[in-house]
């Protein structure tokens, strides 16, 4: 009996970490010369085309529910940004940009090519290369193909309790091998989820460095993650439960650029467009918030005109002089 149960659990773990691909392009995921030329996508059961359709799906629902900034200006800076890390990056795909109208300190990257960039997150800025370290790091994402690579890695898992099924054995040896899943699987889903994190650190880097920017802008964007942190407690847990601690990202990336990333002599930092496109910004959502509280329900105090409108007319005096005029006869 005990050996069917090890048995089982074994199997399950050949096929948990069977889910678990590795960096691809080991050898030359860390040579930012090999940009371009070099394979970093990992194996999925998704092709391309479907990853590609599924993404459109998820970006066709956030456009009908989230708000968007429409202005031409900003629009177009934050695309051409985001373009020109793409065409410097490992991504095989074309890259759709939208700018959500969101406070929050973030960018995300669907499936299939669709980045979203939030408001906050170039008005949080202090220069253009910290803009360029969050979308690169998104850009990463994509090209690696993450969230196809997780899809499989969910699909295997599945497969992995069909021997379950049609295995004979007790309910307690059943049962065993049940919490052993229950237990194993969201610790790699955890597990995966921050390697991709990593790996989508170390690619983000060189993706920066490739299009010109100084890549140590990315570690300094973390120490504005870590002041909200501070600020608000707890806040930022959940957005960042599956990520690598923040710390460890810092020491990670500062370990990377030194290590991996080529000295260049001059390094884009920030551009006057960038602080003429944040102010620009900055303006649209103050004029946003004062048209909301005009859209309210005001309270207007009644003057004293106002407390005499609509009462009935007082009657007139009818005295001797304002009685109509009597036309007389001459004699």
């Amino acid at each position: 009996m005990k050996a069917s149960r090890w048995t089982i659990l074994l199997l399950c773990a050949v096929f948990v970490s069977s889910a678990l691909p590795g960096f691809a392009g080991e050898d030359k995921k860390k040579d930012p010369t090999a940009i371009g030329d070099r394979k970093v996508a990992h194996k999925s059961l998704t092709s391309v085309e479907k990853e590609i359709a599924i993404g459109k799906q998820y970006a066709n629902e956030i456009d009908q529910q989230a708000r968007q900034i429409k202005d031409p200006v900003v629009v177009e800076y934050v695309n051409r940004l985001a373009q020109n890390l793409a065409r410097n990056s490992d991504l095989t795909i074309p890259l759709t940009v939208k700018v959500l109208d969101d406070p929050s300190l973030n960018a995300f990257a669907l499936p299939g090519g669709y980045l979203y960039v939030n408001s906050g997150l170039v008005l949080a800025a202090d220069e253009e290369a910290q803009v360029a370290g969050v979308v690169s790091h998104e850009i990463a994402h994509v090209a690696a193909r993450h969230w196809a690579s997780q899809q499989t890695k969910s699909t295997l898992l599945q497969l992995a309790m069909i021997p379950l099924i049609f295995t004979p054995m007790s309910y307690p040896v059943y049962m065993g091998a049940m919490q052993g899943l229950q237990i194993g699987v969201p610790l790699a889903f955890l597990k995966f989820s921050r390697s991709a994190e990593a790996e989508a650190d170390l690619l983000g880097l060189q993706y920066m460095w490739k299009a010109g920017y100084d890549p140590t802008a990315y570690v300094t964007f973390f120490s504005k993650v870590i002041e909200q942190e501070r600020r608000s407690p707890g806040s930022m847990a959940a957005i960042f439960a599956s990520h690598p601690p923040t710390p460890d990202r810092i020491l990670t990336s500062e370990e990377n650029i030194k290590e991996i990333l080529p000295q260049r002599e001059q390094y884009l930092v920030s551009t006057s467009e960038f602080e003429d496109v944040k102010a620009r910004l900055q303006t649209i959502m103050t004029a946003r918030k004062k048209d909301e509280k005009k859209e309210g329900p005001t309270l207007r105090k009644r003057d004293a005109a106002d407390q005499t409108a609509g009462q009935a007319p007082e009657p007139k005096d009818t005295s001797e002089d304002e009685k109509p005029p009597v036309l007389k006869r001459r004699d």
